[in-house]
């Protein structure tokens, strides 16, 4: 077997060695963080640094301005499609970026607190059991938790009392079934039993119809009047799924008491609204993203009384910012957290970004955020970004956000 002579293992080292610093220098990682297309909306600055031996030139509606510290601000003057081109030394072209610019869109910010009351389109299969003398009928026919049931025997479900009736009826003979799994739906044949502990015909199933609770509106736009809240699903508690909307209603909450947030313990706004009930509005979507609906008249926020222009995701940085949230009887109010990661998508998903509350009163009266805060609006560079979403359960003080691109593309859904 030949061996490789001991200067030719140098060279290999040395080489190797020069490839791994090449990858890593700065001009490479440059190249590679920059995306191939940046979204934004006019006016919104978009703030790039380089290292000295790259150019950057604009075309059609963008100026680039630079500074001291190799850092260069694109500015959207128009809407419309450009591009920025990186060189090296203005000599050899390195990289395209597509810009997209839209034009400028006001919203008005939320966050005032929201009861949320929605009836699911059909019944969520919530647990499966063995009846007295028998097994469970839904998990012989191949139902189980998390599916929603449609319809039995050709007759629309809209709530568990009436299932519970309609089985009463038709007693223990096979009933076709159409229910739903995680979107696709299939057919079944069940045969309902008597249960000899209860003297009634059942299907070994325990059914969920509707949820209630308490979140944070989002922002408003005026153009559509649509609205947006909670930043994520509002999902079953036993299974996970996220719960299909048949009726739903936004109603005007107060907040009469806070659990605060510790480490491994999720806190909780605790709020009132089922009482004497204020309608705002409906819901017509439940999505990962938040929920999504009409809003009967415009929302009044004091802090921000003609709306503020949206910052799309391009733009969002790495920074101090804002949210708004209600957490106590005295109304919205604007708390201070600082953006620690920016997270790249160039297609709607949640996690956009991380955020760290810094705000000495919000920490002091929530231990940071706290669920009910979902849907609290993002303000970064005087723009409306985004909206909290989850809370990190091992650290209080620390959650995601969404972009509002992504909101803003299920509002214009909801119709």
């Amino acid at each position: 077997m030949k061996h490789a002579s001991p200067l030719r293992r140098a060279t290999g080292v040395v080489l190797a060695l020069f490839l791994a610093l090449g990858y890593f220098s700065p001009v490479p990682q440059t190249l590679r963080a920059l995306p191939d297309t940046l979204a934004l909306t006019q006016g919104q600055i978009q703030t790039l640094r380089l290292p000295q031996q790259l150019r950057l030139s604009a075309t059609g509606n963008l100026a680039v301005a630079a500074s001291e510290d190799e850092t260069l601000q694109l500015v959207s003057q128009t809407a419309g499609a450009s591009e920025l081109l990186l060189s090296l030394m203005g000599v050899i072209p390195l990289k395209k970026v597509e810009v997209n610019i839209s034009p400028e869109k006001r919203l008005i910010p939320g966050g005032a607190a929201l009861g949320v009351a929605m009836r699911t389109d059909g019944v969520l299969v919530v647990g499966t059991g063995d009846l007295s003398e028998a097994a469970s009928p839904a998990t012989l026919c191949g139902i189980r938790p998390g599916d929603v049931l449609r319809t039995v025997n050709g007759v629309r479900i809209v709530s568990s009392q009436q299932l519970t009736e309609l089985i009463a009826q038709l007693g223990e003979k096979p009933l076709p079934v159409e229910y739903a799994r995680e979107g696709t739906v299939f057919t079944t044949t069940m045969t309902p039993k008597m249960d000899a502990s209860t003297g009634t015909v059942r299907i070994g199933a325990w059914v969920r119809d509707s949820t209630a609770g308490v979140g944070t509106l989002s922002f408003y736009d005026p153009e559509t009047g649509r609205y947006a809240a909670l930043g994520h699903a509002i999902t079953d508690g036993d299974t996970g799924q996220v719960l299909t909307v048949s009726q739903g209603q936004i109603l005007k909450a107060d907040v009469v008491a806070v659990q605060r947030g510790q480490k491994g313990v999720p806190g909780e706004l605790k709020g009132s609204f089922l009482m004497d009930p204020v309608n705002l509005g409906d819901i017509r979507k439940n999505t990962v993203l938040g929920i999504y609906g009409a809003m009967k008249q415009p929302p009044v926020n004091a802090l921000y009384p003609e709306g503020l222009p949206i910052g799309l995701r391009s733009g969002v940085h790495e920074g101090p910012a804002t949210i708004l949230s209600t957490v106590d009887g005295t109304g919205v109010q604007a708390f201070t957290v600082e953006i620690t990661r920016v997270n790249q998508q160039s297609a709607p998903a949640p996690k956009s970004m991380v955020l760290k509350v810094t705000d000495p009163r919000l920490l002091a009266a929530t231990g940071g955020i706290v669920q009910g805060m979902s849907g609290s609006p993002i303000i970064q560079d005087g723009r409306l970004i985004g909206a909290v979403t989850h809370v990190f359960v091992s650290d209080p003080t620390q959650g995601y956000g969404l972009y509002v691109d992504w909101m803003l593309q299920e509002a214009e859904c909801a119709k």
